[in-house]
């Protein structure tokens, strides 16, 4: 049952309302004047308030004002029997929903409370389906340089500093945009998302400053760019480093100069966006290889971030199983299911080529497919049982002297790589698809371990 307060210092009107409402299903609440009002609805936290202006001591407005400031997302209606344009401006103004005027319309009542209660669900629900969304972008992980991330993430974000966040495939650098974002001050304006990859060439200015009405084939209407929609917002431009250098250049314009015109327009359009950007490249060797121009480099990278992949971070890896166990179980609706000690090992022994998305992806296969409620070392994928990492010794690795965690890693990817490679047929593109890394990735890994591709 929902509650309403009245704040009305003549005792008729509220008479009169409780019967109206209380005959609706409503449950009431009543204050002579302000001062008791402003305490109830801090008290009582009702769904609704409907207040007088004009009574002793402090008025409506002041009433008003106090309860914003406790109470910020308060429905209030204000009533009165002397009001003005001025006064409804300024009850406006200080966040009330409605303005009433006295005398008191049975369905004006009404239809002020049904209106501000559909406003009140939406908000609810909008405030549900933020904390949804925030706690499906959660960064989840207590090791090292997950720590470091974070850390770096909440010093970063509240400023208004362009990011290039650079890492593997998987690994979750559409999170770390999703994190600045959320912990800045454009919070509560558009995060838009932008995957250059995946958007044709001779789409990608369209999509990303609009276009005019007739500007090509097809353009039956005037549209919108993302760089239009993000405006005092922030813009996601994932896999940036496959970008045209006509593009490019036209981005960094953007960035420059903070305007634009659309395809086929003529008319300037002023933005404040801030640009995130992201890429599996390594940006200077493609600068080195003329693919991206070294000044929109340095123009993106005034803060940098590195997302590590899975495998040096590999402690994470039980917090991320449960956490996508728990996520999955739910939004598919099964019963909560538990991974055995056994096959969670089996899960933090296994290299994860494919970092965090290949993780969430088989633990939402494991929900799906498992018609147990435990999941056991037979349910996981056989490429879990045949790479998974033995603790005591790799086969085929003969590592350094020196001991040092990056040298072994290294060795081990060069062995790995070879391995895979000869299985293959040493076909790269075959290779990368086996592997699940991106064939530019693998192109660069032969590259720099200097492996001599066989016939």
């Amino acid at each position: 049952m929902k509650n309403i307060l009245i704040i009305d210092d003549e005792k008729s009107i509220r008479e009169s309302l409780k019967g109206i409402l209380q005959d609706e299903g409503f449950r009431t609440l009543f204050a002579e004047n302000g001062e008791d009002g402003v305490a109830l609805v801090r008290e009582e936290n009702p769904d609704l308030v409907l207040l007088d202006i004009w009574m002793p001591g402090i008025d409506g407005i002041e009433a008003l004002r106090r309860i914003r400031s406790t109470s910020p997302d308060q429905l209030v209606v204000m009533m009165s029997g002397h009001g003005t344009i001025e006064t409804a401006v300024k009850a406006t103004k200080l966040g009330a929903f409605d303005f009433i005027e006295k005398p008191l319309s049975l369905e004006k009542v009404l239809l002020a409370i049904q209106n501000a209660m559909k406003v009140g669900q939406l908000v609810e629900e909008n405030r549900s389906l933020k904390a949804k969304l925030a706690k499906e972008y959660e960064m989840i992980g207590t090791s090292g340089p997950i720590l470091q991330l974070k850390e770096q993430i909440a010093m970063a974000a509240p400023t208004s500093g362009w990011v290039l966040i650079t890492g593997e495939n998987g690994t979750g650098k559409e999170l770390v945009a999703r994190s600045i974002h959320s912990q800045s001050h454009r919070r509560d304006k558009p995060f838009i998302e932008v995957n250059c990859a995946a958007i044709p060439e001779e789409l990608i200015e369209s999509e990303l400053f609009g276009h005019e009405k007739g500007a090509f084939t097809g353009a039956t209407a005037q549209r919108r760019g993302k760089f239009d929609q993000s405006h005092e917002g922030t813009l996601f431009l994932d896999e940036i480093g496959d970008m045209s250098l006509k593009t490019q250049a036209k981005v960094l314009r953007i960035l420059q100069e903070r305007k634009f015109e659309r395809v086929g327009g003529n008319r300037t359009i002023e933005v404040d966006v801030r640009v995130i950007a992201a890429t599996n490249k390594n940006l200077e060797a493609e600068i080195a290889n003329g693919n991206f121009r070294e000044d929109l480099y340095y123009r993106l990278n005034v803060l940098p971030f590195h997302v590590p992949p899975l495998r040096e971070r590999a402690e994470d890896i039980e917090a991320l199983a449960r956490h996508f166990l728990s996520f999955f179980c739910s939004k598919e609706s099964r019963e909560t299911k538990e991974i055995t000690p056994e096959a969670m090992s089996e899960l933090t022994q296994y290299p994860w080529p494919g970092n965090v998305r290949e993780l969430k992806n088989i633990i939402e296969r494991l929900v799906i497919m498992t018609p147990d409620r435990i999941i056991s070392e037979k349910h996981l994928p056989p490429t879990i049982h045949s790479r998974r990492r033995n603790p005591d010794r790799i086969p085929g690795v003969v590592f350094s002297d020196t001991g040092t965690f990056k040298i072994a890693r290294e060795e081990f990817e060069k062995v790995f790589l070879i391995q895979k490679l000869s299985e293959n047929d040493w076909n790269i593109s075959r290779t990368a698809e086996a592997i699940e890394m991106e064939r530019s990735n693998l192109h660069r890994k032969i590259k720099s371990f200097g492996i001599e591709l066989k016939k």
